[in-house]
């Protein structure tokens, strides 16, 4: 009943244990090889003997150091990890630690023991994992315990198939013996095989196809290069011939024992020797058969794995030789494009300069224009003061409609002048007697030409008044004086000349605005109507 409880109580542990929480690195790409951090345990990594986990990297065994880390676990549970020294250091979640200082791992966390070779990874990154022992011990990587009884069964096997030989080695060392103290055959023990080894000559006889089993059994004799494998021949090829002798000797004593048998046909012991020999020669011939018939399938695996290399080199060769034409075509599209692109770089180049011209261009040209119409609009705010200044009736404060000068040389409106005559037949501003009235077609070509040019208002605003005194009828009263005909004609001619010469000053200052594209230009010469600074004629309206 105690053995039942305790082995249920066991069981019971063993569960417990099972169903723990275990920290552990896992490998990363591999479902093998895991590595167990035991708690409160200092768990060191490297390729000697005396560390808990030993690395040794087939690739480049000096990749992980004698004692590379040390991974140890503080009060609270969490884990460091320790480079001791190593040579490609070790590296958490991408960076170097420093060397003898504690790192703070947290779960999760990429180790990467050593540096990567050109072209390949990191042959050992881990990554830091808290599970279930009973999830995670398929993938452990097995224990010094586990290698060593490995290696210890081995040993016994083959000390086992060993002692099995034994026996019949004697057996056959002793029918040696026996034969060679026989003094009346006179044959003699062959000189070439020790005596103080009775069992090498079985190990021989037996040896290549023996061992050629045990190396197919065991995993760990099997030839894994080119040399072992020759050199493995080479020992057939010895045993060989050695298995020749042998039986070639034991046919010449089986031959020598026939023939003193035909002597002495009635010695039994000769018939058993004969009996024993031959039955040596037929278990010689059989190996020897057996060791042709290895030797015939070596050779032909050999030459096998030497027609799969010939035809490896040439599909590697044929390859090389279709990447290097893709290179070489990549390498010529590639220089195709980057002569479009250096085409297209110009072109866009040659057409930013001509945006940037026209850009010139066009920023100009609104100068220009801008230019213009800033004039355009000085000479029209200079021309309508003009206008208002110089050629405005002094009675209604227009522009003249139908311009009348007197014999004074004043101009003033038709309609101004008549309605200014019903009351008094001076003139309004030199006082003087009006004689003589006459039209001003110049004045009136003048200000019509120059009206065109204000505003629409304006325009609108003189046909109304050009309108409205159209309505009107009126009078036109012509002064006769015979004694003054002389003066009159005098002054008359010289009103006429003065408002000629009124008309072409005004003509000549008209005559200097010129259209161009849209805008006025206002001349200065021959009048300067224009300057501030410049007198007005000494005409006086």
């Amino acid at each position: 009943m105690d053995q039942i409880e305790s082995s249920n109580f066991s069981t019971a542990e063993e569960d417990e244990s099972a169903k723990k929480l275990v920290w552990c690195l896992t490998r990363v790409g591999k479902d093998l090889d895991w590595l167990r951090l035991f708690e409160n345990t200092e768990v060191t990594i490297g390729r000697g003997l005396n560390v808990t986990h030993q690395l040794v990297s087939p690739s480049c065994p000096l990749m992980i150091s004698r004692m590379h880390c040390m991974f140890k676990q503080r009060d609270g549970g969490q884990w460091t990890v320790t480079d001791k020294k190593s040579l490609n250091g070790v590296w958490v979640n991408g960076e170097r630690i420093p060397v003898d200082k504690a790192h703070l791992l947290r779960l999760g966390d990429s180790i990467k023991l050593g540096v990567p070779i050109v072209g390949t990874k990191v042959e050992y990154e881990y990554i830091l994992v808290r599970q279930r022992l009973e999830d995670i011990k398929p993938y452990l990587v097995t224990g010094p315990s586990e290698g060593a009884c490995a290696t210890s069964r081995i040993k016994k096997t083959k000390r086992k198939f060993n002692s099995e030989l034994e026996p019949s080695t004697s057996s056959k060392s002793k029918l040696y013996r026996h034969s060679a103290t026989d003094k009346s055959q006179g044959q003699p023990y062959p000189t070439d095989e020790p005596r103080d080894k009775p069992g090498t000559r079985v190990r021989e006889e037996a040896g290549p196809s023996m061992r050629q089993h045990r190396r197919l059994d065991s995993p760990l004799e099997r030839p894994s290069s080119p040399s072992r494998s020759l050199s493995s021949l080479q020992m057939y090829s010895q045993n060989m011939l050695v298995l020749r002798e042998r039986m070639n000797f034991t046919q010449r004593q089986v031959e020598a024992l026939e023939a003193e048998g035909g002597r002495q046909r009635d010695d039994p012991h000769r018939e058993e020797q004969v009996r024993e020999l031959q039955s040596q020669l037929e278990m010689l011939r059989g190996q020897l058969h057996r060791m042709e018939m290895l030797e015939r399938s070596i050779s032909e695996t050999e030459n096998r794995l030497e027609v799969q290399k010939t035809q490896h080199e040439e599909e590697g060769l044929k390859k090389q030789l279709e990447e290097k034409d893709l290179k070489k075509q990549l390498e010529e599209a590639l220089q195709e494009q980057r002569k479009v692109i250096e085409e297209l770089a110009l072109s866009r180049q040659g057409f930013e300069d001509v945006l940037k011209a026209k850009d010139k261009e066009l920023e100009v040209t609104k100068e220009e224009k801008e230019r213009a119409r800033t004039q355009k609009e000085e000479v029209v705010t200079q021309m309508t003061e003009v206008l208002e200044n110089e050629l405005q009736c002094i009675i209604c404060s227009e522009l003249f409609i139908r311009a009348v000068t007197l014999n004074c040389a004043h101009s003033f409106c038709l309609h101004c002048i008549s309605e200014w005559r019903k009351r008094k037949d001076e003139c309004p501003i030199c006082r003087q007697a009006i004689l003589s009235q006459t039209r001003s077609l110049v004045l009136d070509n003048c200000i019509d030409r120059m009206v065109e040019q204000l505003s629409p208002d304006m325009k609108q605003r003189r046909l109304v008044l050009i309108t409205e005194r159209k309505a009107q009828p009126e009078e036109v009263m012509v002064i006769h004086d015979d004694d003054s005909s002389s003066s009159s004609s005098s002054s008359s001619s010289s009103s006429s000349s003065s408002s000629s010469s009124n008309s072409d000053l005004f003509m000549d200052s008209f005559s200097s605005v010129i259209s161009l594209e849209g805008s006025v230009i206002w001349s200065s010469s021959p009048a300067s109507y224009i300057s501030g600074d410049s007198d007005v004629d000494n005409v006086d309206l």
